[in-house]
């Protein structure tokens, strides 16, 4: 079977926790390489960790690239530098997968969706909310009529990032703290969910958002609430509240109400997406929590082998990303604000096992 070879750019958290799971069990589809990270240390245990020699260690990805043969690399940087360190990858012609979001401008990011074609290489925006069997089995319900036309939805969100800033987590590093990108957790972390109601509903044609402010830095709102137009017709409202515990079980979760029945997913761990019908009668439906990650490898690797197309192109989650700046200038001009002038959307292609 044919392997991929890919490099690693960032051997942090991501690689360790999310990524390189998802790599072990793709052991017959690709190879590791090689590991970069401005960190040495890092480097050097991302190579022990895929049993490489202390050689194939980085501390710069542009000598990396230059002296090994490689068919892509795993951009796992902090936000401000996916777009830089992606461009430098794309320019030597080597195929990309880049974490989210592609950029923290839209400038930028309309010049990463031109990488594939100018540079003629594959592009995947590793976006696992996409890839999640939740979303797509929620989807596709709605896609095959079982809850009537859908009407509306909320969607509720609460982390506790100050709590979570004192573990050994993604919240404890300095970057997310105090965030060299507009909008802080909201382009971090609630992109992620942005990005799944995006992949069920489709194309935002007007959003209106509301924040209370706060004076840390990790977030400019210390919760933001967002009224979502949907060229579909569906409206739906979004709350992300990142310094707080929702201390009532069930989960107000995501609730999506149609003509004959409604969807309810109570967290993305949850492991059941419930269907509750007028009739009086109801499923459970169930999935394999956090499979994002192992999907869009999968999903990267079938492309690779001219099986089938990327799914996440960049010009998926440029969406995503406009999304995200349109949420900050509603909230800041106190205005409703377009987002998506195209009708048109990606319907990805998604093996999930």
């Amino acid at each position: 079977m044919q392997k991929v070879k890919v490099a690693i750019i960032g051997c942090g958290l991501a690689w360790e926790r999310l990524h390189y799971p998802a790599y072990q069990e793709l052991q017959d589809k690709y190879e590791i390489v090689a590991c970069c990270d401005v960190d040495k240390n890092k480097a050097v245990k991302a190579t022990q960790m895929v049993s490489l020699g202390q050689d194939k260690a980085y501390t710069d990805y542009r000598e990396m690239i230059n002296r090994e043969t490689l068919d892509a690399v795993d951009i796992m940087v902090p936000i401000e530098d996916n777009f830089p360190v992606a461009e430098d990858i794309a320019q030597v012609g080597v195929n990309i997968i880049c974490e989210k979001p592609l950029a923290t401008n839209l400038e930028d990011a309309l010049e990463f969706t031109e990488f594939a074609d100018m540079y003629k290489i594959k592009v995947m925006i590793a976006e696992n909310f996409r890839y999640n069997e939740e979303n797509n089995i929620i989807r596709d319900i709605i896609k095959q009529g079982k809850i009537g036309d859908v009407i509306y939805f909320i969607s509720n969100y609460i982390t506790d990032f100050p709590k979570d800033m004192l573990g050994n987590t993604f919240a404890a590093k300095e970057w997310r703290q105090h965030p060299d990108f507009p909008g802080g957790r909201l382009l971090d972390g609630a992109i992620h969910n942005l990005a799944g109601i995006r992949h069920i509903f489709g194309a935002i044609d007007n959003l209106q958002a509301f924040g209370q402010p706060q004076q840390e830095d990790y977030m400019p709102y210390r919760s933001a609430h967002v009224n979502m137009e949907f060229k579909s017709g569906v409206v739906g409202q979004f709350s992300y509240f990142p310094s707080g515990q929702e201390a009532q079980r069930p989960l107000l979760g995501t609730r999506i109400f149609g003509t004959e029945g409604m969807i309810y997913l109570e967290e993305r761990k949850s492991g059941i997406v419930n269907v509750f019908y007028n009739n009086g009668s109801s499923e459970q439906i169930s999935f394999k929590p956090e499979r994002g990650f192992y999907n869009e490898l999968l999903n990267f690797y079938k492309d690779f082998t001219l099986q089938e197309s990327i799914s996440v192109a960049p010009e998926v989650e440029f969406g995503d990303l406009k999304t995200v700046l349109a949420i900050l200038k509603s909230i800041e001009e106190k205005k409703v604000v377009k987002v998506d002038e195209a009708t048109k959307v990606q319907q990805p292609s998604i093996t999930l096992l």
